[in-house]
């Protein structure tokens, strides 16, 4: 073999090399990542079921102070929570000395101080676990419950970025009268036997009380987010339609809400917001899609707007704040959720092994497993744990078309994150 040969041979061995190198290089930083997920899924699981009482690992600490320790950037709490049960043990103990009405909204809520200083904010029980919510997928009033089985679904998944949020029992005669404004208690009224308020929101009537029975109201708590983590709110790239048969539209005149007229019937419209700053760069797009899966998977098509912290240049998560336009209907599964999805064609990994992890029944019994411990057990009826199966496998099926359409490299994204909790 002539020398010329010999080099060209040698060569196109040597490439063969390289890229047999690299791809073996990839499936083992493939196969890493996978059993990084796998071990994270495990550590999730063994940690779902929570014991609620009142001992702390810090006894220096309250759990307020350990809860506001919780949140940076990127997550409101940590993969590793073991104060998690005292922390949701002390939201549904602890003494309320400040009762008023909720901060600005269209659905009734209080705000509550519980002792110590810390806000929650309490929604009050309006539906029984079996009633179906008719009419459009964001009809009706807020379910108190939805909020307690959204939190926990945060933590299934691993999102990690909902407040903490149980459910409690209050007594409206001595816990809450007591303590409460003016503002408040001039929205206090009795039905029958029962003590009744309807607070001060956009949509509270007179005519439209939460109940208690008789002295005794059912309802959720949220924890309020530390105050040195100010919130900036943002409108959905997605917006959602609120009139029956008009597209979604708004009168900002922002970039990105110059586009956001064109999702519901522009298959490209991804491709537009990737244009527009914060989905232009860092995780925020992905953020937007996890959200999307988190919505759908709980039948909330009420993500008008957004919350993230102030000033993060889009590097903040998108925070999973108000979920009680969930769980409505069962029966409704309502697809327009998932357009960030079916859209941008794009996932992150560690949600997709996530989710994949979910399957067979996994996803029903480990929110029945995180949801035991609440003072509202159950939280969710029998139709309503099945929608999230059947959902999951829409979920699952929507990113097999997008594989199939644009292949694994393109769909599935590495966005892992290392997260601070100095």
């Amino acid at each position: 073999m002539k020398l010329k040969q010999r080099v060209v041979v040698l060569a196109l061995l040597l490439v063969i090399l390289v890229l047999t190198k690299l791809l073996l290089l990839d499936r083992l930083e493939t196969s890493a990542a996978q059993r990084q997920d796998q071990l994270s899924f495990q550590r999730m699981m063994s940690s779902l079921k929570l014991t609620m009482d009142s001992r702390l690992e810090h006894t220096l600490q309250s759990p307020w102070e350990i809860a506001s320790q919780w949140v940076v950037p990127r997550e409101v709490y940590p993969e590793d929570t073991p104060e998690m049960g005292a922390v949701l043990h002390a939201m549904v103990t602890k003494k309320i000395v400040r009762a008023d009405v909720g901060y600005k909204g269209t659905q009734l809520k209080a705000l509550l101080v519980l002792d110590g200083g810390q806000k929650v904010v309490f929604k009050p029980k309006r539906y029984s676990r079996d009633y179906i919510v008719e009419g459009e997928p964001y009809a009706g009033y807020d379910r108190h419950n939805a909020e307690v089985a959204a939190f926990h679904l945060d933590r299934i998944l691993g999102f990690r970025r909902a407040p903490l949020v149980v459910g409690r029992f209050v007594n409206l005669i001595t816990e809450i009268k007591p303590v409460a404004t003016e503002q408040l208690l001039s929205t206090f009224l009795k039905q029958g036997n029962n003590s009744c308020f309807y607070g001060k929101c956009y949509y509270c009537r007179e005519t439209e009380p939460a109940c208690a029975d008789r002295e005794t109201m059912e309802g959720s708590v949220t924890l309020w987010l530390p105050d040195v983590w100010p919130l900036q709110k943002h409108r959905h790239p997605w917006g959602r339609t609120y009139r029956e048969g008009k597209l979604a539209s708004t009168t900002d005149t922002t970039n990105c809400s110059a586009v956001s007229l064109r999702w519901e019937y522009d298959e490209s419209y991804c491709d537009a917001v990737k244009k527009t700053s914060p989905y232009d760069s860092g995780p925020r797009l992905l953020d937007i899609i996890d959200t999307a899966i988190f919505d759908y998977l709980i039948g909330n098509a009420d993500r008008h707007h957004y919350e993230s912290f102030q000033d993060d240049e889009g590097a903040s998560m998108l925070i999973l704040l108000d979920n009680a336009k969930s769980f409505g209907n069962p029966s409704l599964d309502e697809r327009s959720i998932l357009a960030p999805l079916y859209q941008c064609c794009i996932i992150r990994v560690s949600t997709w092994n996530r989710l994949t992890h979910l399957k067979h029944g996994s996803l029903r019994s480990a929110l029945l497993s995180a949801t035991a411990h609440d003072p509202i057990y159950p939280v969710l009826s029998e139709a309503h744990l099945e929608a999230l199966e059947r959902r999951l496998q829409g979920i699952l099926g929507t990113v097999q078309q997008c594989i199939d359409q644009f292949g694994n490299d393109v769909v599935m994204v590495e966005d892992r994150m290392t997260l601070s909790h100095l």
